[in-house]
């Protein structure tokens, strides 16, 4: 496959993570599109490592894999605890951090 249609696909990808991210209300949908963000970033990554034929992005997208990971363990667990408080996970009803 081609690398411009790799760095193609990963933009799209990132995308369209951005825009769920900025327009969903529910904090799981966008735990989830922030996902999705990372993963076209990871395609890039990897992508770029094809390219110039090092393994230091392929080494480098494993490593943000693993941080995502841990990310989303502890995002679903905050979102369990705000579920447990509020009954909603509605981000836009989420004041516990406003002054």
């Amino acid at each position: 496959m081609d690398t411009r249609a790799i760095l193609i696909v990963s933009a799209l990808i990132f995308s369209i993570g951005l825009y769920g991210a900025l327009s969903r209300r529910n904090a799981i949908g966008i735990l989830m599109c922030v996902e999705l963000m990372l993963n076209g970033a990871n395609l890039n990554l990897v992508a770029f490592s094809r390219l110039h034929h090092l393994p230091i992005g392929q080494v480098f997208a494993l490593f943000v894999i693993a941080l995502a990971a841990a990310a989303v363990v502890v995002g679903l667990a905050i979102v369990i605890l705000v579920y447990k408080q509020m009954e909603d996970i509605n981000v836009d009803k989420f004041n516990l951090m406003k002054w």
